[in-house]
């Protein structure tokens, strides 16, 4: 059974809640079945999953071009293009099927703010043009690092959203950090008072 809507979506998504409840039934619909999400995870959808992304929405910048890597779902990035129709977000994911739901819903939702590359981060080719990258649930910090560093501008951030073990996360990737000449790393907790529990957000800026 799908988790029935916390109260708190409408406050995060403001006047594209119904985009996003869009968004949720169709997951809910479609997920498993495609291969998106595991059976355990509909009684769950809207506080692990969809407002767990949401809460990182303000982070990023105004006009600004983002990467998502890893895509998959859609978590985060079409809810975050939702949330955030001012962003510009540029879905990066190597899996066809996973392409063709995300262009699916990118349409079906009418997010003229969303584009897709079909391709690993790894292969990616335009250099280092986005203002900030993000990514959630995709691997370790450390192997994260260089997936996502080399995409984004002088300046530019990483706002990579993690799980409980993020701090230690930084700590091991020490190595990476120094190689990519990243600042200013730190974890943030995002939507504290507003959600249950907060996501924890991974912030560097890359030089």
């Amino acid at each position: 059974m799908i988790e029935h809507e916390p109260p708190e979506a409408a406050a995060l998504f403001g006047d594209h809640i119904d985009q996003a409840r869009q968004f949720a039934s169709a997951l809910a619909e479609h997920g498993e079945a495609r291969g998106l999400i595991g059976p355990l995870e509909l009684p769950r959808l809207w506080s692990r999953h969809i407002l767990n992304s949401a809460v990182a929405a303000p982070l990023f910048p105004a006009g600004g071009r983002v990467g998502d890597v890893g895509s998959g779902a859609g978590l985060p990035g079409i809810v975050l293009a939702i949330a955030r129709p001012d962003v510009h977000w540029v879905l990066i994911e190597p899996m066809e099927r996973r392409v063709v739901w995300l262009r699916e819903q990118s349409e079906q939702l009418g997010l003229d703010n969303v584009e897709l590359v079909r391709a690993r981060a790894e292969d990616w080719s335009d250099g280092a043009v986005l203002d900030a990258v993000t990514a959630r649930a995709v691997s370790a910090l450390r192997t994260l690092i260089p997936l996502t560093a080399p995409l984004v501008c002088d300046g530019g951030e990483l706002i990579l959203l993690k799980g409980a073990n993020a701090q230690n996360e930084i700590a091991a990737a020490e190595k990476q950090i120094r190689k990519f000449r990243l600042s200013n790393v730190r974890v943030e907790p995002v939507g504290v008072d507003v959600v249950a529990e907060p996501t924890r957000v991974i912030r560097a800026t890359v030089r």
